[in-house]
């Protein structure tokens, strides 16, 4: 009789251990899965809380945390008056060799980042600022907001202009800067993970529509009131206003004690 009842209690024991090793495995695949879920899709669009009296402005803590937690950048070191002056450049209109112009003449390095269709149809203009110094920055094939994408179609986004430019100069891009100014923490990561540092910026104005471009006085103004610590700079390539204000800005820029620097030499 003892064996007997030491026999149900082994079986019922084994039975124990076996449903305790399930709720276990099925405890540990929710975790597996939930950790990967905590990756947010939700798309971010990049906005600014100016100043006007030369101090940082407000980026937002938290996406600055998901920024430079995932391999990027928007603005340098708050104690060094360092700006890092960029351009988007979807396509020409008229006005980058003029640009390139007021950069050379001025000793002051700016970083690119251009499209596919630029790419095409300007190869001439993507060289000269490759053998000026400038750095050319990804800003993907079509210009479509990274979120909106597989990781595989932000790989073809990328990884394809990064091959073209390369066969055509044997330039290595290395930074990004996501079309629209949208991205999520997904994003970042794929875009990390294929080698780039996202660069987004600390200060912008609306200077992009060509048929409604700022003032001339309105640009210079906005712009060198807005000059602050460590700023990476947005400017558009087809923007007008750009192409006549860009050497009063540097001129009024150095004046305050602000000195150009390329992303290379980035200061957190």
């Amino acid at each position: 009789m003892k064996q007997k009842y030491r026999l149900i209690a082994i079986g019922v024991l084994s039975i124990t251990i076996f449903c305790l090793s399930v709720i276990s495995m099925q405890n540990s695949e929710k975790e597996i899965l939930t950790n990967a879920n905590t990756i947010s899709n939700a798309k971010i669009g990049w906005g600014i809380k100016r100043n006007s009296n030369h101090e940082q402005p407000d980026l937002g803590s938290s996406r600055v945390k998901t920024l430079s937690e995932n391999n990027g950048i928007a603005m340098g070191n708050k104690d060094s008056k360092k700006i890092y002056l960029t351009f988007d450049e979807g396509y020409e209109a008229g006005y980058t060799k003029e640009i390139l112009q007021v950069l050379k003449e001025n000793k002051v390095p700016a970083t690119f980042f251009i499209t596919a269709h630029y790419l095409n149809t300007q190869p001439e203009l993507v060289k000269q600022m490759i053998e000026e110094n400038h750095i050319v920055g990804n800003h993907t094939v079509n210009h479509k907001s990274m979120p909106d994408l597989s990781d595989e179609q932000i790989k073809n986004e990328i990884l394809t202009l990064h091959q073209a430019i390369y066969e055509k100069f044997q330039y290595e891009m290395k930074f990004f800067r996501p079309p629209k100014g949208e991205y999520s923490e997904r994003s970042l990561i794929a875009t990390s993970n294929l080698g780039y540092t996202t660069v987004m910026w600390s200060f912008a104005y609306k200077d992009w529509e060509e048929d409604n471009q700022p003032s001339e006085q309105d640009a210079i103004k906005i712009i060198t009131e807005n000059l602050h610590p460590g700023e990476i700079m947005l400017l558009h390539g087809n923007s007008r206003t750009n192409k006549t204000v860009l050497s009063e800005i540097i001129k009024q820029a150095r004046e305050q004690g602000y000195e150009f620097y390329p992303l290379d030499e980035f200061e957190k």
